[in-house]
């Protein structure tokens, strides 16, 4: 059995395993839960009263734990900086295989499949077809164990892109593929010293206006035009696999709700988007 804190092992490790068994546990809680209506952050003035953050003029690298992250939370930007002639390219860390509750082998491979080809069509939305993502293939719902493989593979894209900017998962969303993916891009941008953004996904879910837990002081708005606004809306509605239910991700006959029901899209389909600077 791997996991973060059992290799020490003896009874810190222990206890360190456990410690993260149980966070595990409450995030799984938190995002299981209702969650936060749109209508309460669109009613939030420290929301819109976040400043303004200033695009780069140079190449741009998103980092995505899952195939769709990246346009939830960076998607409408990604269609400014591209309409403005900035590069963007994109590492995907996993196919988001096990979206979906208990799949089967055969069933994952064919979600992997169908979640990349998903993201094709959605960047295509965003006006980014030409774009060719660099897929890592790490393990979905396991990238804390390849942490230092995406952490590579994130720096040697930002040299090998000459990228003035990353952009990847927030560190403390809660799921733990966005948190490692986080935390491999910070170490990357560490190592190369290129600036980082991180873009929350499951936060708007989770949390709620002026949550302690969030460092708003470290929060800036992503001002969309009406023109990636709606590009984002389109891209956002590729992504069948999530925002319908379950269908063929699962095994049959476990049913369930769609993984991005309507109240939950609703947070990603804003006129703006936010990063932690």
């Amino acid at each position: 059995m791997s996991g973060p804190g059992t290799a020490g092992g003896g009874i810190g490790g222990h206890a360190t395993a456990t410690a993260a068994a149980v966070r595990r546990a409450a995030a799984a809680r938190a995002i299981d839960s209702t969650g936060t209506p749109e209508s309460h952050w669109t009613e939030w003035r420290g929301l819109r009263s976040l400043p303004v953050a200033t695009l780069p003029g140079g190449p741009v690298l998103v980092v995505a734990a899952h195939p769709d992250d990246e346009v939830l939370g960076f998607g409408g930007t990604m269609a400014e900086l591209t309409a403005a002639g900035v590069p963007c390219h994109l590492l995907s860390v996993t196919d988001g295989e096990r979206s979906h509750p208990r799949p089967t082998r055969s069933a994952a491979r064919r979600l992997g499949g169908r979640r990349r080809a998903e993201l094709a069509a959605a960047l295509g939305e965003l006006g980014l077809g030409a774009l060719r993502p660099r897929y890592l293939s790490v393990p979905d719902t396991a990238v804390e164990r390849y942490e230092d493989h995406v952490r590579d593979a994130v720096a040697g894209m930002l040299r090998e892109t000459g990228a003035v900017l990353c952009v990847a998962p927030w560190t403390d969303d809660l799921h733990s593929d966005h948190e490692a993916a986080g935390r491999a891009a910070a170490t990357a941008c560490a190592d190369t010293g290129v600036p980082l953004w991180c873009y929350p996904v499951w936060l708007w879910h989770w949390s709620f206006p002026a949550d302690p837990r969030v460092p708003w002081d470290r929060a800036a708005r992503l001002p969309l035009t009406d023109a990636a606004a709606a590009r984002k809306r389109l891209a956002a509605g590729r992504f069948v696999s999530q925002i319908e239910p379950l269908g063929d991700g699962s095994r049959a006959g476990s049913g369930g709700a769609a993984i991005l029901p309507p109240g939950e899209l609703a947070h990603h389909t804003r006129n703006f988007e936010v990063v932690f600077l």
